[in-house]
């Protein structure tokens, strides 16, 4: 059950990860040094970044708080912030994206408003970045305000699916927040889970507890030729590796949550059975992860993982 916050102005602490990001890094912590919201603290860790965001991050000095640490990758850049942080609530933001000012305001305002939800997700306006530089808002579908409310979720995930259409397709990173009471049940969380680890904390959080839906974009997401993960067309290895690991992890951490780690879990082998490509260290890689997935299932979720494999084959040759 959820807690009501401790104050009137609880502290919000923004942490922010980073990875050779130089040339966004100074931006996003603008964003997040100028929201209205003034009880803040700003977090960021640098992922053992080779580029010049070490020199661009220490121009900030003391009005964040930093750590530089070795490359471990997102998650362990998560779990890294997580640990410094004091605040009640807190948000993440990746260093090439920018929080609106207004968004901690919000998110206070959403927390004490509904005492019962644990976190709070939200879609992002995408930003197209072109060089020369220049920004393009991508058009996007509005979203109707009816859906800013609260979900609960948690049985329709126990039984292995989303019932109902959420407003928009998963908020990223910059775009979910938490109490940090409810947040310490999920982190730390695996740091084999390199990128995209925003998936994992999401999914539990659904699976697990209430929150609200904000129909408003209170983010940018900055779409660039280095981005890891989104809008990306020549990643679908990575995307199964990434839905396998996910599935694996949280069905060894959280095993109430098995029939909705089994869909996952198929639908990251399902990318992997349609791509044709790839290294042979990719392949074997997320073979590795399949075996040991499939070594944690009874007989009758192999029949049932089977079955939906087989099904899903057979809709994409039509």
């Amino acid at each position: 059950m959820a807690e009501r916050l401790n104050s009137s102005s609880p502290l919000v602490s923004i942490l922010i990860n980073n990875y050779n990001y130089g040339n966004f890094v100074g931006k996003a912590i603008e964003s997040a040094l100028n929201q209205t919201y003034r009880h803040t603290e700003v977090i960021v860790v640098d992922d053992g970044s080779t580029d010049n965001s070490r020199e661009v991050i220490a121009q900030y000095g003391d009005r964040i708080t930093t750590f530089f640490k070795e490359n471990g990758g997102q998650a362990s850049a998560f779990n890294e912030g997580f640990k410094a942080s004091q605040g009640e609530i807190i948000c993440f933001l990746d260093a090439d994206d920018q929080f609106l000012p207004q968004k901690a305001d919000r998110l206070v305002q959403v927390f004490q408003d509904n005492p019962q939800s644990n976190w709070c997700f939200h879609p992002l306006n995408f930003v197209k970045i072109s060089a020369p530089i220049q920004s393009k808002k991508l058009s996007t579908d509005d979203i109707p305000n009816d859906y800013s409310r609260q979900y609960d979720l948690r049985d329709s995930i126990k039984k292995g699916k989303l019932s109902g259409r959420l407003p928009f397709e998963g908020a990223a990173t910059s775009g979910i927040a938490f109490r940090r009471l409810f947040l310490e049940k999920i982190l730390p969380m695996p740091t084999e889970i390199r990128i995209t680890s925003d998936d994992y904390i999401k999914y539990i959080a659904l699976g697990i507890s209430e929150g609200f839906i904000l129909s408003e974009p209170l983010a940018n997401q900055i779409i660039h030729d280095d981005n890891a993960y989104t809008f990306r067309t020549d990643k679908q290895n990575l995307k199964a590796k990434i839905q396998i690991q996910t599935a694996l992890w949280m069905r060894k951490n959280f095993p109430e949550l098995a029939n909705f780690s089994n869909s996952i879990f198929v639908a990251g082998k399902s990318i992997k059975i349609e791509q044709k490509d790839g290294s042979k260290t990719s392949k074997a890689d997320i073979n590795r992860l399949d075996n040991e997935y499939m070594k944690m299932t009874n007989f009758l979720e192999k029949i049932g993982i089977n079955v939906r494999l087989l099904y899903h084959s057979l809709w994409n040759r039509w």
